[in-house]
């Protein structure tokens, strides 16, 4: 099996390392000269054995849009290319009809597993055609965790059901985060409680409360027990955003995720509670996302 793998930042290359690891042949670009296999998309569509198979793995929006052109014009009918960054799902409908009509085949992946997945293995949700999603099996087999493969990848549906599926998941995301932040903030305003951080790390086993989640906030608050080094500011990168745009628009109540999004807005106005403090952590724990130092 061999991919092109198009952005080698914190998630791509690791993803590269990983795909490497279980034999499959890499094939990587970035702008960064200094971890690119090859100089431009150019080469990296020569050094690619057709059909081709071009995974995409860099920030939404534009910069996105502007790999699809690219490889657009490099890629040729019957090859297939996966956007696995967070683009909103409307964009896939539009990358879909812009390869189609040059005979390239597309396939939206919403991944999840942030810096760990090199070694835990990535959460995956694709949309595209099933002969599509068949032909990549081998690469989401080798990405994702060991297990069932049902417990780690699923086929959403058509194209944008993948990072539509990634968006809800990211909405909820944001509103468990919340809540731990909120039972940290609580346990550490009663005096009667004189290790939170042992509390936490006791929910770990056997609580209806444990998650993976739940464990990054226990190696945060044990690296820093009052989480005194950051300030509560919290960044959103737009998945909430858009969840809750889709609750608006389709009347279904979503309380725990707007709370979730405005307590980030407050945290940008000054607010330094050790809620907003818990949840920057979070955010930099699973994904590497810059905090602001105290």
């Amino acid at each position: 099996m061999q991919i092109g793998l198009v952005g080698l930042g914190k998630m791509g290359n690791n993803m590269r390392a990983r795909l490497r690891n279980a034999g499959i042949d890499v094939v990587g670009y970035d702008a960064n000269p200094a971890v690119s296999d090859v100089a431009d998309l150019g080469e990296l569509a020569k050094a690619l054995t057709g059909p081709r198979l071009v995974w995409v793995m860099v920030p939404h929006g534009k910069i996105t849009d502007d790999v699809i052109n690219d490889l657009a014009e490099v890629l040729e009918p019957g090859d297939l290319v996966i956007d696995g960054g967070n683009s909103k799902w409307l964009d896939d409908e539009k990358h879909a009809k812009q390869l189609d009509a040059k005979g390239i085949r597309y396939i939206d992946v919403g991944v999840s597993g942030g810096i760990w997945g090199k070694d835990n293995g990535y959460g995956m949700m694709a949309g595209g055609d099933p002969k599509d999603i068949e032909f990549a099996m081998p690469v989401f087999d080798a990405l994702r965790p060991e297990g069932p493969r049902g417990e780690g990848f699923s086929h959403a549906g058509g194209v944008g059901a993948g990072h539509y599926a990634k968006m809800v998941h990211n909405g909820i995301e944001y509103a468990i985060m919340q809540a731990y932040g909120e039972g940290y903030e609580l346990l550490e305003a009663k005096d009667i409680v004189h290790d939170v951080p042992a509390v936490f790390a006791g929910w770990q086993r056997g609580t209806v409360v444990r998650s993976w989640l739940l464990d990054l906030l226990v190696l945060a608050i044990n690296e820093d027990p009052k989480l005194d080094e950051l300030e509560g500011y919290v960044d959103d990168s737009g998945e909430g955003r858009w969840t809750l745009e889709e609750a608006i628009e389709l009347a279904v109540p979503m309380p725990a995720l707007s709370a979730a999004m405005f307590a980030r807005f407050v945290s940008r106005q000054g607010s330094q509670s050790p809620t907003m403090k818990a949840v920057a952590a979070l955010r930099n724990q699973f994904g590497g996302h810059a905090v602001k130092k105290a």
